[in-house]
């Protein structure tokens, strides 16, 4: 059975990330038996110049695409309902801030050292789409680190630090060279991006092909 590398560039922020990563597990359901699959979570920051305090959701995203409060809420709502059909919390999603991220992807960054990064990747999306939570807050950090199996001590205390920020801001550029403009990302095997939250199905027949392609060398 043959294994793959997937890497998966994507944000804390992101709600269609949360959705793309859900997709990628029922595609592995799909596949189990016949295809392994090595996920990294690599890092990227939808709002890379937020100041810390945030923004109301419905209004950065007014300013940010030039649409009423209206449409944009009933643009959020249908996500929302996307994912809970996926059966993710996004209750809080209308009440959420847009907030700079970077501090999660340094604490993600070390979970990932720990082998506890898509628990801890899972539990954000959670705390900020389920709890309308700062992310980026140390406490927070803190709380999901513990939540994912993690030391809380550990990643408050990198959280209140710049550990990490190298390795983030290398990934971040080494991603954006590679072609990754918007997010969700999905790099298979290091060569092929699929770009979106794409259906299981369209994972699926990417993989199959990519191990196919593999076999065929």
């Amino acid at each position: 059975m043959q294994t793959l590398r997937i890497d998966l560039v994507s944000d804390v922020a992101c709600p269609w990330c949360a959705i793309g990563y859900r997709r990628l597990e029922q595609a592995l359901e799909t596949l189990k038996g016949e295809i392994e699959v090595e996920l990294h979570w690599q890092p990227f920051e939808l709002n890379r110049d937020m100041p810390p305090e945030g923004e109301p959701i419905l209004e950065h995203l007014c300013q940010k695409y030039g649409k009423d409060a209206a449409t944009m809420e009933q643009s959020q709502r249908e996500i929302m309902a996307v994912a809970e059909e996926l059966g993710l919390n996004f209750r809080g999603a209308v009440e959420r801030r847009a907030n700079n991220t970077f501090a999660a992807h340094r604490v993600l960054a070390w979970a990932a050292t720990q082998n506890r990064e898509t628990p801890l990747q899972l539990a954000l999306f959670d705390a900020y789409f389920g709890e309308a939570k700062n992310p980026s807050d140390p406490e927070v950090l803190r709380e999901k680190a513990i939540e994912a199996g993690l030391d809380g001590d550990t990643a408050e205390a990198i959280a209140r630090s710049d550990q990490y920020a190298e390795e983030v801001r290398a990934a971040e550029q080494t991603f954006m060279e590679a072609g990754v403009s918007a997010v969700p990302g999905f790099i298979l095997d290091g060569r092929y991006l699929i770009s979106g939250a794409q259906p299981a199905e369209v994972l699926v027949d990417a993989l199959r092909q990519v191990a196919q392609e593999n076999a065929n060398c």
